[in-house]
């Protein structure tokens, strides 16, 4: 298979794991490690959307400087590609996005981490076909735990639609404030037959005021060609209240 060919079939499953899905959770609370009252699954999903809708109504904006990282390695090459992208958020106007610099590899900057930007702008469009709700997933109870010291709800997800912006596997919802705290998944459409699978690694932080990214890692296996690995660093946010003054949260 030619390089382009291959890079191209790959840039689909790689762009889907930097959907906008997973930046939309609602605000914190002090955290406590005792278990709350357990709720059964309608309560879960329940608590969550609600949760959901209080973020976003709460939330004015936030400016953040991301880091997107990408690995190729193959049987006869590694490349690796590096891009810098400022991205701001207003309620009013939605997202957008500023490349600041960008290194390594040139086709893995145009055609993967450039694709997983232009990705997330498109899912960012329609929100309400990639939210975490019951118009498009079904949800299954898998027990909880605890994560980084706080009770946690874990959910499986099954997309009621395939699409490469939704996505089928675990979520862990935080007992406490009801955020999706880390997401196990995968896309919940194979972008191509070349594409065995990919495996999306996803956290969520509590920033103080709200729970926004954290770090995304999604590792593509080709059948024919190797492995991709994408990671983003989504940085410190500068986060702005509805009619407030900025509030600066750091997430390291």
């Amino acid at each position: 298979m030619k390089w382009s060919r291959f890079i191209y079939r790959i840039r689909y499953s790689l762009a889907a794991a930097a959907f906008a899905t997973f930046a939309n959770q609602g605000s914190a609370q002090t955290p406590n490690s005792a278990w709350p009252a357990l709720l059964d699954q309608e309560q879960i999903v329940d608590r969550m959307q609600k949760h959901d809708r209080v973020q976003m109504e709460t939330l004015g904006s936030y400016r953040a400087l991301r880091h997107y990282a990408v690995e190729y390695h193959g049987f006869f090459k590694t490349l690796t590609a590096r891009m810098e992208v400022e991205i701001c958020y207003d309620a009013s106007s939605g997202k957008s996005f500023r490349i600041v610099s960008e290194s390594g590899s040139h086709t893995l900057c145009e055609k993967v981490l450039r694709r997983a930007v232009d990705s997330e702008k498109e899912a960012s469009l329609n929100r309400g076909a990639t939210a975490l709700t019951r118009a498009n997933y079904k949800f299954r109870s898998a027990g909880s735990e605890t994560l980084n010291g706080r009770p946690a709800y874990i959910l499986d997800v099954e997309p009621i639609t395939p699409s490469k912006f939704l996505y089928r596997g675990r979520i862990w919802v935080d007992g406490i404030d009801f955020a999706v705290a880390r997401m196990e998944v995968q896309p919940g459409k194979n972008p191509s037959f070349w594409i065995s699978r990919t495996v999306i690694h996803h956290r969520n932080a509590d920033t103080g005021s709200f729970w926004l990214p954290q770090q995304n890692r999604s590792e593509t296996k080709v059948r024919i060609g190797g492995t991709a690995v994408l990671t983003i660093d989504y940085g410190t946010y500068r986060i702005v209240l509805r009619q407030s003054r900025p509030v600066v949260s750091e997430l390291r």
